[in-house]
């Protein structure tokens, strides 16, 4: 599993020219699985999100998570991660996972980051437009296998 996270000020996603999410203060996660992940992996990964200290203290350091930011995520299914171009100009996504597996555990990874905080998503496999303004500009990437 990779999260691309991204701390921002304001975010959405725009699908068929619709917002399917909006957030303002919060993280952007662009988020794919590969084989071998499972709920295990995505408990994992969600805890480490809820725990990343991205957010400035009163001192202006980065030394609090989101939850005690009051901030949201908006979760974007990002199979293109896992595009692999060291051979040749055209990615190959054989290492993604396929969509059927994929969108069990990206939506039990949401279902798992609501019971702490609110969520706000894109919708999985369609055309997605993403706005935002990345604050700082912070971006993290995070892996487990």
């Amino acid at each position: 599993m990779k999260i691309v996270v991204q701390r921002s000020l304001e975010a959405s996603c725009e699908v068929d020219g619709k917002i399917t999410g909006k957030i303002d203060n919060g993280m952007v996660l662009l988020v794919s699985f590969t084989q071998g992940d499972d709920e295990k992996i995505v408990d994992y990964m969600v805890r480490k999100v809820l725990n990343l200290r991205i957010f400035d203290d009163e001192n202006g350091i980065m030394n609090k998570s989101i939850d005690k930011e009051k901030a949201s995520i908006l979760s974007i299914s990002q199979f293109t991660l896992y595009g692999d171009a060291t051979k040749g100009n055209r990615p190959s996504y054989v290492k993604a996972l396929n969509g059927e597996e994929a969108i069990k555990l990206y939506d039990y990874f949401n279902e798992e980051l609501r019971k702490e905080i609110r969520v706000e998503t894109g919708i999985f496999g369609a055309e997605m437009k993403i706005s935002l303004i990345n604050d700082g500009p912070i971006t993290i990437i995070l892996e487990k296998e």
